[in-house]
């Protein structure tokens, strides 16, 4: 290929992926439609709007990532990790139904490795199934031993069913095989048991992995050499967690290294089944068990403060972007390996670089502030959802993470009233519905919950989803008739 085509293309994929960025702007900016309420007499402080948490201005470092050794391979890990459940999206997909930009996927790995992350975290359920595959093709353009990759036992979907124990074992020995084709890797550095601590808690846990043999066959390919860490993600039932750390305790299974949720919000104040993080990370500490972080932004949320909330972090640090306080909190526990961000755009990615390139870790006033702002966090009406897409498909065709973004979006811009009496409700009424509608299809809006149930229990935040699905309903129906 000449140097001039080479230009051309180039330019093409610059092009594009600017008008990616562009796009999201466009859409992001719908959810501001008109002039917010005066919250002071909704939920106690006053907004215009959610402030951007845009990456700050700035050379992007290529040499000064801050880095964390894994005790039981000496692996130097990068403290910034790839989420890779968040890759972007082709407007329609492809041939044999990828969703994902390949393109942008490779432009975007390209960038991280060229600026020091080495950790890439994924699983064979992610993005339809095509995450694994997407990833090993970007991966695979750069040398094996330069990046650490980290994939799932995803199976808690085979749980619950009245599947033989055989029938588990088969499948699942199944989808790990096929981890590895479509990783395009003959080995795996860090495997995870995926999402453990759901549905029935230790019952859950014993059909999964222990009576059908999988932990087993994983520990075995632990001493075969093709899984260098073995772990588990935590969700939900701290009996589990406390399960498994006295299975490490009595040598029954060695864990390398344990993924949970910890940001400033849960580390005291977690909601549902989810425990808080003080708690996860002390246990893990006590036994030398280095800890993955994953939803350090709760989904978003810490990304997307309401005004008052950012202003009083911009007070402290004008120049730092909304999210970069997220991550430093994170990465200043010294027992973490890394954090996981899923980086969709390249300015996300760039704003993670900068936070950890290197880390300046947390003053003991600055936690003392990020935990007031958890606080005060508490008191808007949000819904607690992190967007993970664990609740789809819905059966019925409801799009449940785009309905409470919207509505948590409204919450924080100071677009949801409580009454026809409360200043500024046209406007709210308004940017609300016109919102609604324009980020969610109807056919695919709260009305059209059936109360199945079926998404309840594959939420790791324990949300009671139909009924906020149909409260949410109820606040978009008094609104239409002005019965509010």
């Amino acid at each position: 290929m000449s140097k001039a085509i080479r230009a051309t293309e180039s330019s093409k994929r610059k092009k594009k992926m600017e008008k990616k960025k562009i796009d999201r702007r466009k859409f992001l900016k719908t959810f501001g439609v008109g002039a917010a309420a005066a919250t002071a007499g909704l939920y106690g402080c006053k907004t215009k709007g959610t402030a951007p948490s845009a990456a700050a201005a700035g050379e992007v470092p290529t040499d000064r990532m801050t880095f964390r050794t894994c005790p039981s391979t000496g692996d130097r890990v990068s403290l910034l990790g790839y989420g890779c459940m968040r890759w972007p999206l082709l407007e329609s997909p492809a041939a044999d139904g990828n969703p994902i930009d390949q393109e942008a996927v490779n432009e975007l790995v390209d960038y991280a490795i060229a600026h020091g992350v080495n950790y890439f975290d994924t699983a064979p359920v992610y993005i339809q199934g095509f995450s694994e595959k997407s990833t090993g093709i970007a991966l695979k353009r750069h040398p094996r031993e330069k990046v650490f990759i980290a994939t799932k036992m995803s199976n808690h979907r085979m749980a619950g069913r009245g599947m033989s124990p055989a029938r588990i074992f088969k499948d699942s020995e199944e989808m790990y095989r096929r981890s590895l084709r479509d990783l395009q890797t003959d080995y795996l550095d860090y495997y995870l048991l995926h999402a453990v601590g759901g549905d029935k808690g230790i019952e859950t846990f014993n059909e999964r992995f222990i009576d059908c043999g999988v932990l087993d066959f994983l520990l075995r390919e632990r001493e075969a050499g093709r899984i260098r860490n073995l772990g588990w993600s935590f969700h939900g039932d701290q009996k589990v967690f406390d399960h498994l750390l006295a299975m490490h305790d009595r040598g029954e299974a060695v864990w390398d290294f344990v993924q949970i949720q910890m940001n400033y919000v849960d580390w005291k104040h977690a909601g549902g089944r989810n425990v808080n993080a003080d708690y996860l990370y002390g246990e893990l500490e006590k036994r030398g068990i280095p800890a993955v972080i994953m939803e350090p932004l709760l989904g978003g949320r810490l990304s997307r403060l309401n005004d008052h909330l950012v202003e009083r972090l911009k007070e402290r640090r004008p120049t730092e972007s909304t999210a970069s306080w997220a991550f430093r909190y994170a990465g200043s526990w010294p027992g973490v390996l890394t954090v996981l961000s899923g980086m969709t755009y390249m300015e996300h990615l760039q704003d993670n670089i900068r936070t950890y390139s290197p880390l300046e870790p947390c003053t003991g006033e600055e936690l003392a502030l990020l935990e007031d702002t958890a606080q005060l966090m508490l008191k808007y009406p949000t819904v607690p959802c992190t967007e993970c897409q664990y609740c789809m498909p819905c059966p019925y065709g409801l799009d449940i993470p785009a309905i409470f973004a919207h509505y948590n979006r409204c919450v924080n811009e100071g677009n949801v009233p409580k009454d026809r009496q409360d200043p500024g409700y046209r406007e709210a009424r308004r940017a609300f519905l016109i919102g609604y509608d324009r980020s969610v299809p109807k056919l695919r809006q709260a009305s059209h919950c059936i109360g199945c149930n079926q998404c309840v229990s594959h939420c790791p935040q324990s949300i009671k989803i139909p009924q906020q699905l149909r409260r949410i309903d109820r606040f978009v129906e008094q609104l239409k008739q002005g019965t509010l």
